[in-house]
This record gives C-alpha cells, structure tokens and sequence, in this order.
C-alpha cells in the first residue's frame, strides 16, 4: 500500500463527516422539539383545573408514538402533536394558548363540551391552525374584531353554544379557507358581516340577537341557518317588510269661538265620536284575539315533542304522527330555549326545528314518560321526554349531561344530544332496530322472533357486566351508577349484543319521583335501611340474570303491589331447597341439552348477586369475574 493510499484511509471522508453532523442535528432537534410539545401540554395542562382527566400526561412518557398518542386526547402524526382532542372531560379554568406557541406542528383544538370559561382565546396566537372547536362551553363576552387576523390555514370554526356577545368578528370574512362556521346559540348582535368566500359550505348563527338583512352571499344557506334572530330578514327567510311609516298628525283644528248652548252641544259630539272610535277598536282587538286563539288550538290538535302542560299527545301505539313545532310569538329565554345540545362533533347534527318537523311514532311510555322513534337526514333516533328531572340547577344538569355524553363503551347505549328546559328534557340517542331484552323474553314470538338462545344469553349476560363495569370505573362518584337496570333498559343490536340504557339519570331525576319508580329504589338496602350502596345494581344485575335463566317476569320488582308468592328471589330459592333446580330454566331456552353444568353454575351466582345482606353480597367485580368463567357448554 502506497503513501497516498495510506493518507486516504487516515483522512476522515468530508461527506461522511457532514452526513454525521446533520444526523446528530437531526436527533438533537428531534428530541428538543419532542421535549418542547410535551413541556408545552404539562404548563398548559397545570394552567387549567379540574385535571384528573388528564392523568396519563406524565413527563416520564413522550405524548406521541409514531402516529399514536400516549398521552389521552392528543393526536399525533410521525411521532409530534398534530392535534389535541380535550372533549367532554370537566375540565374548568380560562384557556391561555400561550403554553402552547411553540408547538408549531398544532393544526386543530377541540375544547368542547367542557366547562371553560372566560374571554374567547386568543386564537390567532397559533397562526397555522386548520379547525378550531371550542363549542358546549361558558366562553363570554365580545370577540375582539382582528381575533382570526391572519389565520390562513383555518378551515373550522365552531363556537356553538356559549356566551359570546356583541358583533360577529369581521376577521372572520378575511379567513380564505374557511368551509364551516358555526356560531349558533350565542348573544351575537347587529348585521351579519357580508362572507364573500367561495370555500364556506356550512354556516349557522341561530339563536343569537342579530337583525337586520341576511347578505346576499348568504341566501343560499338553509333557513334553520338563521333562525332564532327576531329581527333578522332576508333570503332564506323571506325578503324584508319596508319599515313602518307613521301615520302623519293630522293638521290642528283652530278653535272655533262658539260660546253658549252651541259650544256645550260641540263638546258633547266630540267626546260621543271618541267614545265610539274607542268601542270600534276595542272590538276590533277581541275579534282578532278570538279569531288567534281559535287558530292556536286548532294547531295544538296536532302532536309535538316540545308541548306545555295542557297539551296531550293521543296517538296510539305504532301509529304515525307529524311532530309540528306549535306557533307562538312568546320569545324564550336566551340562554336556553330552542336549543339542542350535541354530544358528538363527528354525528350529523339537526336542532330543535327539524325534530319538531319530523315524522314520529310512539314507542311506548316508560316510567319516566313517553318515548318516539323520530326519523331524521335518514337517521332514526328516539326521543325521551322527562318531566320529572329538576333535581339539580341546570349548570350542574349541563355538566352531568356532557359527563354521560363522554362514556364511550360497546355496551352502552351512547347519548346523542339533550334539550334542556326547567319543566321538560328531552333526551335523544340512537335507535335501536332489535329492540329490547324485555321485548325478546316476554314479546309474543313468532318463527321471526325466535326465543333467545342459552349462547345468546350467556353473552348478553356478559356483556351487560362490561357494561356496568364501563360505568363504574368512569362514574366512579356514583352510588348507584346505572340506578334503573331492567331487561327494558337493555337494547340490542343487529348483533344481538346488549346495549344499557336510562343509565346514571339518578342525580337528576327528582328524588321522590326516583324512589316511587327506579330499580334501585326497590332493593332491599332501601326497603330495610333507606339507603342505596355500591352493590345495588348488583342486585338489579341478579335479578336480570334469574329473569333471563327462568324466562319470568320480575313483576313484583317493577309494579307497586308486593306478592312474596311471586317474589323471583324466593321462588328460585325454593326450588333450589325441593331439588327441582331443572324446572327453573325457561323451557323454551334452546340450546342447553349439554350445559346443565354451566347454567346451573350461573343461577348460582345470580342468586348471589341477589342477597339481602350487602355484606354477604357478591361485588361486581366478583360477580363479573365468575360469569366471565361460565362456559356455553356444548350446544345442540
């Protein structure tokens, strides 16, 4: 080997040596900026309070992985925050955006459904934002007109439902991507601005204070767009009235100098002229009010979901009903009336009118009131109507709502929005086409409804478990956190797998009203001691296990009269002590010829869920723990 070939091996090769450098960089910076996102989201979390939600954001662990995020509600895209997703998590304080300057990599804020207050943030901090969601929270005051200024990438705005007063934001017209804009159920006041963009495809400011015309740029949008603004005119909501000319003053009479008999039989004639104008307008008045009252209860013949208390609804089970919004001219209270409140951002929303428009059929009235199948933009939902729930203010009716709105579990049913109004709720979820466990135990069946299998059983058992295991570990300050199991209150989907519904209402239903008619009130903690526990819905849990395994009504749990011969409890119990345990099971329940083992395994356990000492009672944990091991056997 030569002298020059021993002088290269030597010399460090430039372009390895650069390479190295720039990959060092790479990592150096890699990792700052890593450490910068997650130094940014502990400050801003720290900002805020309420916070347990946000336990998992510990700066042991980074808050991405690869496109996954650790931390619970941030978004993530090759290992940086992209987004954060806070929603429905209780979380209170104001909103400061400064922690989070230096994230330049954040392209969207979801703060809904929480409990922020305060002046709106100030957004165009965080200049490279796409879409902002800041709806469903107490967010006060004027926005700032420069408030969006610059912000070229926004593409979502959405500030429904909160407090915001005074003129829209003209900054909000210079944004030139944006495609949605939402600022619905606010104080908004004055003209709407003129929005020029051909990008903005859906925009909603109903229910706010505004007036005057809807711009021309605007007309094409759908007229529940715009409506709940008294004074606001315009394509779509009809061209404006000219405004009212007053009626000219008549020139003055001079005086006529009359003096004796003539000026007395004047004055007379006058005031006989007055009185009669005074009759002519008067019945004039009473006419027109007869004739509106006349039309007002000619309306009200028809049925509506939104009605007062002198208002009935008539239609009879499965019968088809036109759901009309009754005409009033009575404003409601700002803040409130009119309004639904949505707990899902990713569902396609309706508000108040298109539910009063839509075509309903009545499902039945429960123990709470009636309940209709609406069908909605090819969506079927149920509406429950609640008139006995005023058993908190409506903030913390507000909170409770979006705390039930958050649960996301297979095995319960979600809750897709609510209206709120001192003496009546409305409650919406999803429809559910199999109906109910109540319907498929005890409904008149046919070779279309067959009876429900042992297979079929054992897993809706099952999965009524996780179900409320869901709720307790995420309603954990709940004494009772379902409050009302029943097989009605268990749905089923197209799977035939359960889903639990009218769960975690007994905060807010009115406490007389709970105990005359919910599940846990007829426990036997409350029935001896007044008191409901933490292994009340267990007891509810065994009374649905005992039902399903015996195919018999727990009518004595569920109607006023108390017939011990009827008891389920005591009747298993009996035929457990004469040794007849076989004669227990539904003898309609297929599929059970080689389970004897396992289905008498789980009438056990259902019985001990089904103790009156709670001491003695299994807990669910326990319960679910040992159903879990319950085999299907070998089937037919």
């Amino acid at each position: 080997m030569g002298v020059r070939e021993a002088r290269l091996l030597r010399a460090p090769n430039p372009n390895i040596f650069f390479f190295i450098i720039l990959l060092s960089c790479y990592f150096f910076m890699s990792s700052s900026f890593a450490g910068s996102d997650s130094d940014a989201l502990l400050s801003f979390k720290d900002s805020l309070s309420n916070t347990r939600a946000l336990s998992s954001w510990s700066p042991s662990t980074n808050p991405c992985k690869g496109n996954r995020g650790n931390w619970i509600g941030v978004l993530c895209f090759n290992g940086t925050v992209r987004g954060l997703q806070l929603e429905n998590m209780g979380l209170k304080g104001t909103v400061d955006l400064n922690y989070l300057v230096s994230m330049e990599n954040l392209k969207t804020i979801s703060f809904m459904n929480n409990t922020f207050t305060g002046a709106m943030p100030d957004i165009k901090k965080l200049i490279w934002l796409r879409s902002v969601y800041l709806s469903y929270n107490h967010f006060s005051g004027e926005i700032p007109e420069e408030a969006f200024l610059g912000m070229r990438f926004l593409k979502k705005v959405l500030l429904t439902n909160n407090e915001f007063s005074g003129k829209i934001p003209l900054s909000l017209t210079a944004l030139p991507r944006l495609t949605e804009l939402r600022l619905d159920g606010n104080k908004f006041e004055g003209q709407i601005p003129d929005f020029h963009q051909p990008s903005l495809k859906s925009l909603n400011v109903s229910n706010n204070e505004l007036n005057g015309p809807i711009p021309p740029s605007l007309s094409k949008m759908d007229s529940t767009s715009f409506l709940g603004n008294e004074n606001l005119c315009g394509e779509p909501l009809g061209s404006c009235k000219p405004p009212k000319v007053s009626p000219s003053i008549p020139p003055s009479i001079p005086p006529v100098k009359v003096s004796g008999k003539k000026s007395v039989r004047n004055i007379v004639l006058i005031v006989v002229i007055l009185v009669l104008v005074a009759v002519a307008f008067a019945a004039a008045f009473i006419i027109s009010h007869l004739r509106r009252q006349q039309g007002l209860l000619h309306e009200n013949k028809t049925p509506t979901l939104l009605m007062n208390d002198h208002n009935k609804y008539a239609a009879s089970y499965g019968s088809p009903m036109q759901i009309k919004s009754p005409e009033t001219h009575a404003h409601p209270r700002r803040s409130e009336q009119g309004k639904l409140f949505f707990l899902w951002e990713d569902r396609a929303t309706f508000d108040l009118h298109d539910l009063l428009r839509a075509t309903a059929e009545i499902l039945g009235s429960g123990t709470f009131g009636a309940s209709y199948k609406a069908t909605i933009l090819s969506d079927n939902v149920v509406v429950k109507r609640y008139k006995q729930m005023n058993n908190v203010g409506r903030e913390d009716f507000h909170e409770h709502m979006r705390r039930l709105g958050s649960l996301t579990h297979p095995n319960l049913l979600p809750l897709v929005a609510y209206y709120y109004k001192r003496e009546e709720k409305l409650l919406v979820s999803d429809f559910v086409e199999n109906g109910s466990l109540a319907f498929h135990l005890h409904g008149n069946h046919n070779i279309d409804d067959p009876v429900l299998d042992w297979p079929t059983r054992l897993r809706i058992i099952k999965g009524v478990g996780k179900g409320l295991s869901s709720l307790y570990s995420t309603l954990p300050s709940l004494v009772a956190a379902h409050g009302h199991l029943k097989s009605s209150n268990v749905l089923l989907n197209e799977s035939m797998e359960p889903l639990l519904n009218d769960y975690g209402l007994i905060p807010v239903i009115n406490q007389d009203h709970a105990q005359h008619l919910m599940m846990a009130y007829k426990s036997p903690e409350f029935a001896k001691y007044g008191r409901i526990t933490k292994k009340t819905d267990v007891w509810s849990y065994g009374i649905l296990i005992l039902e399903m395994l015996t195919g018999r009504f727990p009518e004595n749990y569920l109607t006023q009269r108390h017939d011990p011969d009827a008891d389920l409890v005591n009747w298993v119990n009996e035929m457990i002590k004469q040794k007849r345990t076989s004669e227990v099971f539904d003898s309609e329940m297929e599929g059970t010829r080689d389970s004897k083992g396992e289905l008498v395994k789980l009438l056990k356990i259902g019985m001990s869920c089904c103790e009156e000492d709670v001491e003695t009672r299994l807990d669910l944990n326990q319960a679910i723990e040992m159903i879990e091991e319950v085999d299907e056997g070998e089937s037919d």
